[in-house]
């Protein structure tokens, strides 16, 4: 593992059985209030799509997608990594209007993935997506879209906190806003992991903005797909999670592209063979709605919430013998 956090005396809150019911009940209180707050209905998604739509993501571009054939289909299908184009594509489909959206259970694999105490081969978050009106691209559109999102975190917080009363969980009433660059500036010396980390734990709770853009160091803050977020109007929300002294990336979200930001950030990217793809195509010619969206770790959400030292306490994956008897001896047992 990369980064494997065994941290000292460590002991579950919960028990196994208590910890099956608590992930029911944190999935179920969360998806409930946010689909209430930001006016979104739930509907099935795809587990995999055919490569030519386009609609699959990309993620920062190197990461190998897993595809496959079946019996009776022409050309091979690839499981998604995420669901942001298809997301926007569907508002389209389905009819939904201005201000409302919709929201799904995203499960994907990711073979690449370097595993470790945060992260799994196996990827299941909430993908939410809201059309817009181009009024609302704006930061202040941005900022109040998390501002709603935070809300329901912390309500759940207090939910959790009072049916579970062996956990405690004690987040800030407001979340800090900045941007990479404020960021960068702020802590120049560092590297872009530490500078989330120093703000996350000073602030507790922290929207970091613009994301994927080059910066003044000749970086950018951390790699984010061309084609889906614009990188102006976009960020991650972070929380500091004492449990394992680090800060716990909980959702990557933003405004969408629009015909002339997904054209300079590809060429940014030097991606222009994207640029004759039906979902590309569609975006440059206005056939789609604006859209603000994202994506929030289910697991990653409960394991904040329940006070769990691996993302495996919280999900059913896979990891090497040498790892999970590794865990078990720092009392860390994965499901």
């Amino acid at each position: 593992m990369k980064r494997l956090i065994l941290p000292k005396g460590y002991q579950s809150k919960l028990n196994l059985l208590e910890t099956e019911i608590a992930i029911k009940f944190v999935k179920d209180t969360f998806e409930r209030d946010l689909a209430e707050k930001l006016h979104l209905t739930r509907v099935s998604a795809p587990l995999f799509v055919f490569p030519k739509t386009g609609l699959n993501d990309n993620l920062c571009g190197w990461e190998r997608r897993v595809n496959f054939d079946i019996r009776g289909v022409k050309d091979e299908v690839e499981i998604v990594q995420s669901l942001a184009k298809w997301k926007r594509n569907a508002l389209a489909r389905y009819g939904f209007v201005n201000h409302t959206g919709l929201y799904t259970d995203m499960n994907a694999i990711r073979r690449d993935e370097d595993l470790d105490t945060m992260h799994s081969a196996y990827v299941d978050q909430w993908d939410w997506e809201k059309i817009i009106t181009k009024e609302d691209r704006t930061v202040e559109y941005l900022k109040k879209t998390v501002k709603d999102i935070y809300s329901v975190i912390r309500k759940l917080e207090d939910k959790v906190v009072s049916k579970f009363p062996k956990l405690f969980v004690e987040l800030p009433e407001e979340i800090t806003f900045i941007t990479s660059e404020e960021l960068l500036q702020k802590y120049p010396d560092k590297e872009a992991s530490e500078r989330e980390y120093l703000i996350t734990k000073e602030k507790k709770a922290v929207f970091i903005m613009n994301i994927g853009n080059i910066l003044s160091n000749g970086k950018p803050h951390d790699g984010r797909a061309a084609d889906y977020d614009d990188w102006a109007l976009n960020g991650d929300i972070l929380l500091y999670y004492d449990v394992l002294d680090i800060a716990f990336e909980i959702s990557s979200m933003g405004i969408r592209v629009d015909s002339k930001s997904i054209v300079s950030q590809i060429k940014e990217h030097h991606e222009e063979y994207k640029l004759e793809n039906p979902y590309v195509q569609d975006v440059i010619n206005d056939r789609l709605p604006l859209t603000i969206g994202g994506g929030i770790g289910q697991s990653r959400l409960c394991m904040f919430m329940l006070r769990k030292a691996h993302i495996g306490e919280v999900q059913a994956s896979v990891w090497t013998d040498e790892d999970i008897e590794t865990l078990k001896e720092n009392n860390i047992t994965v499901l």
